[in-house]
């Protein structure tokens, strides 16, 4: 008991920030070009935490440490508007899985433990038919007004992925095409009218020696048209090859698909993509070698009109792990930039078992091992910045700027008073710059004009913008330093002291010294309109889960 209101008090404290009120989100969702918008043609920025539900028990991870209506309310207060529901393909193609019940699930995998929470917890879903209780789940989801993206994300349940585990790529040992369509036809049609399933993932992290390009057309345009065909409402979300690493053949020739307006392309991005390469490499040039690496194998497609979903990425949540700290103020550069939709790895704080470890703790989970405290509440902070749009198709009413987005914070440039410094704060209440052909940043509808007054010293706003230390350029391999010379030939970049007050200093890291970190001094000049809020959907779930649809 005690520990139900100790959690409660914490996921109370997590609400209390946020806005009271919100847009509604006029469902279902389509494509407009590059971006995702709603029914009224407004941006729908995909702010998505991955929930897995795909290892061996086949039950979303944690219903037996936290009731759903609790987990689902938390991930709204951390500021997520969905959630990438993970699914094995056996759960649609295979009675006899589908079929047993959450407690039977448990009981064959010895997870006595996990039974008992499971009571405690979730009372009226552990003799439901795992199906059930997954439906329960986008339920619970609805109820607390967060979409879902359903993703097939292996076909035997266990963990993912490796290129020899028989879930790769069609026509492996547990990965049948013509099984796969059935159960993408039977997901798409149970989850037909349950209007927070706005999505559907095709398949998650296509690999192994089987890959190749022409078998990936032959089979994803049959699952994405039978997906549409059983449910035209939801989104159609298609992966690459590699891992899900690569998506540059598209580029060479289209998916011919009968419908419109739902594709969407999807890819990943972690940090040990490319091993240890942020920790032993200089992370400037680390970053421009992957980011180059990365618009070329996907987010290209977005310059070319297709929406992309970068549907995993992740880090340690302890922040102990230079290679993931180091990656993700890259990751946190571009993503600010581009202002793709994405889903972050991951929800978990524990995994009932995974890879024959009973109640293993998974460090690039949100929650604790409890599922009951955020792990980091400095990273949520952080992300929050990434979960607004900074820009949308609709111009109309807009006022086209710029912001300056400082990666390693998730905060931009802001001035309250002409008595205050410059100094970083939210990006919503940033003030809107332009950049000029000049390389001037200057305040909108004012004189002013960002300028650097000298090592060590305060950045400042001056009305005299031609004048050294008024012209701002992208230096570095990682196109994220922003520096000026000063009339005295010193060239410095933009930083920040201990105040997260807006400085300048003299650029460093630009050599290849691995053991310099250039974070502080990472700025990125973004896009932006006024858009700044985060849709929230009004939903109510039409499952009814006492006779739910079971697969056969």
């Amino acid at each position: 008991m005690g520990k139900f209101f100790f959690c409660f008090f914490f996921s109370f404290l997590s609400i209390l920030p946020l806005p009271l009120l919100k847009p509604v989100v006029a469902l279902p969702l389509y494509t407009n070009s590059r971006w995702i918008v709603d029914e009224d043609g407004a941006r729908v920025k995909l702010a998505c935490v991955n929930w897995p539900s795909h290892l061996e028990a086949v039950v979303a991870e944690g219903l037996s440490k936290q009731p759903v209506a609790m987990i689902s309310k938390k991930i709204g207060s951390m500021g997520f508007n969905c959630v990438r529901l993970t699914w094995p393909l056996f759960l649609a193609t295979n009675q006899s899985l589908a079929s047993l019940t959450v407690r039977q699930s448990f009981q064959r995998l010895g997870l006595l433990e996990s039974i008992a929470g499971f009571q405690a917890n979730n009372p009226s879903m552990v003799d439901l038919p795992l199906i059930s209780a997954y439906q329960a789940v986008v339920s619970g989801l609805a109820d607390n007004n967060v979409m879902v993206i359903l993703d097939n994300h292996l076909s035997k349940p266990g963990w993912c992925c490796s290129s020899f585990d028989g879930n790769g790529f069609f026509g492996d040992q547990y990965f049948n095409p013509d099984l796969w369509v059935q159960g993408l036809t039977r997901m798409a049609t149970m989850f037909r009218g349950v209007t927070n399933v706005v999505g559907m993932s095709l398949r998650n992290e296509l690999r192994g020696p089987k890959q190749n390009v022409k078998d990936w057309y032959r089979y994803m345009q049959k699952g994405a048209e039978a997906v549409h065909s059983a449910n035209p409402d939801v989104l159609v979300i298609v992966s690459g090859l590699s891992y899900d690493t690569d998506l540059s053949f598209v580029l060479k020739q289209e998916l011919e698909l009968t419908f419109t307006g739902k594709l969407v392309f999807e890819m990943h991005w972690y940090g040990f993509t490319d091993g240890s390469a942020w920790e032993t490499g200089s992370p400037n040039q680390v970053c421009g070698r992957v980011v180059e690496s990365v618009m070329r194998r996907g987010g290209v497609l977005l310059e070319k009109g297709w929406p992309l979903f970068v549907s995993e990425f992740g880090v340690d949540q302890r922040g102990t792990n230079v290679n993931d700290n180091r990656y993700l103020n890259c990751f946190f550069g571009l993503a600010a930039e581009l202002d793709f939709d994405w889903a972050l790895w991951t929800l978990v704080g524990s995994y009932y078992t995974r890879e024959g470890v009973i109640g293993l703790e998974e460090f690039y989970g949100l929650l604790n091992w409890n599922w009951c405290e955020v792990r980091n509440s400095s990273f949520l902070q952080r992300i929050s910045a990434l979960q607004s749009p900074f820009q949308g198709p609709d111009l109309s009413d807009a006022r086209p700027h710029k912001v300056i987005f400082h990666p390693a914070t998730g905060l931009c440039i802001v001035w309250k008073s002409v008595f205050e410094p410059l100094t970083l704060g939210p990006c919503p209440e940033s003030d809107a710059w332009s950049y000029t052909p000049q390389k001037t940043l200057i305040m909108k509808e004012t004189y002013f004009c960002l300028q650097a007054d000298g090592p060590g010293n305060p950045g400042k706003l001056g009305i005299i913008c031609t004048e050294p230390g008024s012209k701002w350029e992208s230096i570095s391999d990682s196109k994220m330093h922003l520096s000026t010379k000063l009339g005295d030939g010193t060239t410095v970049c933009l930083d920040i002291d201990s105040s997260n007050n807006i400085v300048t200093n003299a650029c460093k890291c630009l050599s290849g010294d691995n053991k310099c970190d250039p974070g502080s001094q990472w700025f990125k000049i973004v896009n932006a309109t006024n858009i700044s809020t985060r849709p929230l959907i009004q939903i109510s779930s039409n499952l009814d889960l006492n006779g739910a649809e079971h697969a056969s």
